[in-house]
């Protein structure tokens, strides 16, 4: 396998405010969307990667400021570099996931997965390649030792909760279904939702042995009824109200459908 050619995380800038992050050598299955939000006080940056390579590092310029970290469920693809950061912030449904070493899991290889685990991912619609990686973060990497490593949130969050950063809060939602710990953040003053893998725009995954279609359900219909203006989803582009009506429909209609 080649080494990287270039920077590990790529960057482009949304707004005032709101950068995404992401890894180019990492294969769409597994490369999620990384947001940082500047505020007044303190920086928030949601989801962290896989952790192959230093987020931290790659990033300093922007972490020169305050920062804490939020996971928005302790998926591997998202939480890999969690850990790097002194503020971690975490559902209370995720954190012995978070905080026992390997209970994480994930995978860099198609054959690593569990068989029953990567049904269901082509069952989704995804193509899940035989490598994951496009590319190594260094000539010494080893995919097969990949592992999150563990980390206990310093701050557990619940529904209701409010993340400040000074000159805007988030609310705290818990929008179980996908995870039993998943969760967004959402700015009633801009209308802008982080919803991590509750809803994005693309193959929603509800079929782990830690999903809970039901819950859900309930989720995607309080989903619908936000007044959001945009959503900043885990994978794939963001996307308005309307494409959100649309896609907790189709989810609706999809599972009533089973």
């Amino acid at each position: 396998m080649k080494v990287a050619a270039g920077d590990w995380f790529a960057r482009e800038r949304v707004d005032e405010v709101i950068w995404r992050l992401w890894e180019p050598f990492v294969d769409r299955f597994a490369r999620c969307n990384i947001w940082f939000v500047r505020g007044r006080d303190r920086a928030l940056l949601v989801d962290t990667g896989l952790g192959v390579a230093s987020l931290r590092e790659a990033a300093r310029d922007l972490f020169e400021q305050s920062t804490v970290a939020l996971a928005t469920h302790y998926h591997f693809d998202h939480t890999g570099s969690l850990h790097e950061f002194t503020e971690r912030l975490a559902h209370n449904a995720g954190v012995p996931y978070l905080a026992t070493p390997g209970a994480i899991g994930g995978a860099l290889r198609r054959d690593a997965f569990p068989p029953a685990a990567l049904e269901m991912y082509l069952a989704a619609g995804y193509e899940v390649p035989a490598d994951l990686l496009d590319a190594w973060p260094e000539p010494a990497f080893d995919p097969s030792a990949y592992e999150v490593q563990s980390c206990t949130p310093t701050r557990v969050l619940d529904d209701g909760d409010i993340v400040d950063l000074g000159d805007r809060a988030f609310e705290v939602m818990h929008l179980p279904g996908h995870s039993p710990d998943s969760i967004g953040l959402y700015d009633a003053a801009s209308g802008t939702l982080f919803s991590g893998d509750a809803v994005y725009d693309g193959p929603l995954l509800d079929g782990s042995r830690d999903s809970d279609v039901d819950a859900y359900v309930a989720t995607m219909e309080r989903l619908r009824a936000l007044p959001v203006e945009v959503v900043h989803g885990g994978h794939e582009p963001s996307f308005g109200r309307d494409r959100l009506v649309e896609l907790c429909d189709a989810y609706i209609a999809r599972v009533g459908s089973r």
